[in-house]
């Protein structure tokens, strides 16, 4: 039996794993796209380092599209078995997915026409299309075969809506072998949804490491902190305050905390505007899968039977709307994705603040070194953004206690009940630097047989 790693070896997107038993049988662990800029990764959504058509069985850990963004493109160039996720990322894949083709059909429609070099997207809308009759929905917390001697089990990983670490229960020849992948975990102690679950004990385990060499603020700090960001920014300096999050889980996560700010009147009046089509309709998706909600939430919706909506808070839909949000000049905010500011409505809302020293941007998340959320977060005095350069004069923010990933604490807490029974630890979805320093934390803890991908390799087990 092998792994191969093919994405997020060494690198935090294009999660993608392939298990090949000693029969032929091969099952993939996640198909997602690579969102960067580095030179390295151009060709990586285009090419596989397998052929799809001989792919058995694909496994999404949940709904992010670095983790499920070539999905249809796979199920185009030959892939036709099932697709085995939790029910809510399979919602959840139904608008990303489509909003991804639509994203790429655009922006080659865009290129054609300036352009005497054309260019394809990866998949059209009829491609997802095609691509959602593959799903097939399980529950957390049961076995489920998907062939004989193939079992699975989704435990909550606390990360998005869906999110799930993922159990396999091989035999073969009399044996029976235990792998695990981690997905994305959570954190504890989250608005919204459940706190991570651990995973069954198994004997290999590919695990997450996007975090692996820092710890995030504590999380009672938070609230206090956003809000006096707001009143520095919309209050006292009348600027906007731009919040790129992504449409799943972050969104969702801020509008929530401004939602108990406006119930205990501590929101300043001013308009709040969540500018991603995306977003909205991911939201509404969140109301019809209440089995992922935390206690904490389900009790706060006794008393508010919408925390995703109040007073001053406004969903924004059409195109119209959105651009004259790039130029009004009212105090406001204005939550909208991409979260690493490489795509989306928000760049265009970057474009149009980050020259004015009144505004400011709030970067809440994880941003991929080579994209402009990256490029901010390093503290760079100009960007460029279509074709312009331009100054940093916006005031950057960062507040890395947002973030759904765990930080190495976190991680290694998420993990604890692992030591003892894994035979080799493999360490995914993060930069090579922070997987050294993880892995070196790891082994102080006790860990042993700690082993960091490059993509392309294929181990034996």
């Amino acid at each position: 039996m092998t792994i191969k790693f093919c994405g997020a070896a060494r690198e935090v997107t294009g999660s993608s794993h392939l298990i090949t038993l000693t029969d032929g049988y091969k099952i993939l662990l996640d198909c997602g796209m690579y969102q960067g800029n580095s030179k390295d990764m151009d060709s990586f959504n285009e090419n596989w380092l397998f052929k799809p058509s001989e792919i058995d069985c694909l496994i999404l850990s949940h709904a992010h599209i670095d983790h499920t963004g070539r999905v249809p493109k796979l199920v185009k160039d030959g892939f036709r078995g099932d697709i085995i996720s939790t029910h809510a990322t399979r919602s959840l894949c139904s608008i990303m997915l489509l909003d991804s083709a639509k994203i790429q059909e655009r922006d080659a429609h865009y290129h054609n026409k300036k352009n005497k070099d054309k260019i394809k997207p990866l998949y059209s809308s009829e491609d997802v299309h095609k691509t959602m009759n593959h799903f097939v929905g399980i529950g957390y917390n049961h076995w489920y075969e998907i062939e004989d001697g193939i079992r699975i089990y989704f435990k909550d990983a606390g990360h998005i809506l869906g999110s799930a670490s993922v159990t396999l229960e091989i035999e073969e020849h009399g044996k029976t072998t235990r792998i695990g992948f981690t997905g994305d975990i959570g954190r504890p102690n989250r608005p919204i949804l459940r706190d991570p679950q651990p995973m069954p004990g198994v004997e290999y385990l590919i695990c997450e490491s996007t975090y692996g060499n820092k710890e995030h603020t504590a999380p009672p700090k938070e609230s206090d902190k956003l809000l006096e960001i707001i009143n520095e920014v919309c209050v006292e300096n009348k600027g906007k305050l731009i919040i790129p999050a992504f449409s799943v889980g972050r969104t969702q996560e801020i509008v929530y905390m401004l939602d108990q700010m406006a119930n205990k009147k501590l929101l300043p009046a001013i308009p709040i505007y969540v500018d991603s089509p995306l977003a909205v309709n991911a939201t509404t998706i969140f109301g019809t899968h209440p089995e992922c909600f935390d206690d904490e939430l389900n009790e706060y919706m006794l008393t508010d039977s919408n925390p995703f909506g109040f007073n001053d808070l406004y969903y924004v839909h059409d195109l119209e709307t959105s651009k004259s949000l790039n130029h009004t000049k009212e105090p406001c905010i204005i939550i909208s994705a991409s979260g690493m500011m490489n795509a989306g409505r928000v760049k265009h809302h970057l474009f149009n603040s980050i020259t004015h020293s009144k505004n400011a941007i709030l970067i809440v998340g994880y941003c991929a070194p080579y994209t402009p959320g990256g490029i901010l977060r390093s503290g760079a005095d100009k960007i460029t953004l279509f074709g312009q350069r331009l100054p940093v004069n916006a005031k950057i923010y960062i507040m890395d206690s947002f973030s759904a990933h765990a930080d190495r604490k976190e991680m290694k807490h998420f993990i604890s009940n692992q030591k003892g029974h894994i035979r080799k630890l493999f360490l995914v979805h993060g930069t090579f630097d922070r997987q050294e320093e993880f892995k070196e934390y790891l082994e102080g803890e006790g860990f042993q047989n700690i082993y960091i991908p490059e993509l392309g390799d294929e181990v034996r087990i």
